[in-house]
């Protein structure tokens, strides 16, 4: 207001129109009442001796010192005068091993895990993961239940080893089931390197999109589930036919589980480092 006034070389008249406030009001600024100044310094000295306690919180150690009411609005906003707003802990930015999505040249060099989320006819939510052997493009396993932990993926990984061998690389996206720490210490006792999209880009992980979107459309969208059995039991039927049943392109034309045989005859035996052989003779 000064400023228009001193350096536009306008009437205070004038510099007030411009800025559409009142005479009055320039000439009488609004005054800190002596109540508010009272709950300013009350504020102040919580917010110093709880340094991550928020207005609300302050409110409530203002309002056990007083008898009257004090408006929960009225703090905030001496809160926010004051400059006393709790500053945001910012996460540690983790650096994860990051692959390009590369065609796989065997059987177990890389699976691909995903959820794909569902639900009953009762309106209960299921949750469905999803493995994908990226070579033979087989699904390893469909696991189906209301909850999926990490440790939960880590056993289900675990038995279809018991089948497969264990894989070279599991791929991911960032999910707090695939970064739990049972998840990590499973990775690490078995010496599998752990792939991580990058989030927001689900097609690094394409194989497992293109299998979860047949999966949607040839089951999940064709039929209703009344109970978690009949869901299993659904779900397990569709995976022997995408497995055994149902030819792929990529696969030239055979089922997954043909072409994985083939691959087998003419490389004489699927082959396994000594390290893998070991872990699956346990």
């Amino acid at each position: 207001m000064r400023r228009i006034i001193d350096h536009g070389k306008r009437s205070e008249r004038r510099a007030c129109a411009l800025l559409g406030l009142s005479r009055d009001a320039y000439r009488h600024p609004p005054q800190v009442s002596r109540s508010d100044q009272l709950l300013q310094a009350e504020l102040v000295q919580f917010a110093h001796e709880r340094p991550r306690f928020g207005y609300r919180r302050l409110a409530l150690m203002v309002q056990s010192r007083r008898t009257e009411v004090i408006n929960v609005k009225r703090v905030r906003r001496l809160y926010c005068e004051l400059g006393l707003m709790v500053r945001k802990r910012k996460k540690p930015k983790l650096t994860r091993p990051r692959a390009p999505l590369l065609a796989a040249s065997h059987e177990n060099q890389v699976w691909s895990l995903d959820f794909v989320s569902d639900s009953l006819a009762t309106g209960r939510r299921i949750k469905i993961l999803a493995i994908a052997d990226d070579f033979s493009h087989e699904s390893v396993d469909l696991v189906v239940d209301h909850g999926i932990s990490g440790a939960y993926v880590a056993r289900v990984l675990d038995q279809a080893a018991k089948f497969r061998g264990y894989p070279q690389a599991i791929r991911t996206d960032n999910g707090p089931e695939f970064t739990s720490k049972a998840l990590l210490h499973w990775i690490q006792q078995h010496g599998i390197r752990h792939y991580f999209i990058e989030p927001g880009k689900p097609m690094q992980n394409g194989y497992i999109e293109s299998f979860n979107g047949k999966f949607r459309d040839e089951c999940l969208n064709m039929q209703w589930f009344n109970t978690l059995y009949e869901a299993r039991c659904e779900i397990q039927q569709w995976r022997r036919d995408y497995n055994e049943v149902r030819p792929h392109s990529s696969c030239g034309n055979r089922t997954p589980s043909a072409f994985a045989a083939l691959h087998r005859t003419q490389t004489g035996g699927q082959k396994r480092d000594a390290k893998q052989a070991n872990k699956t003779d346990r």
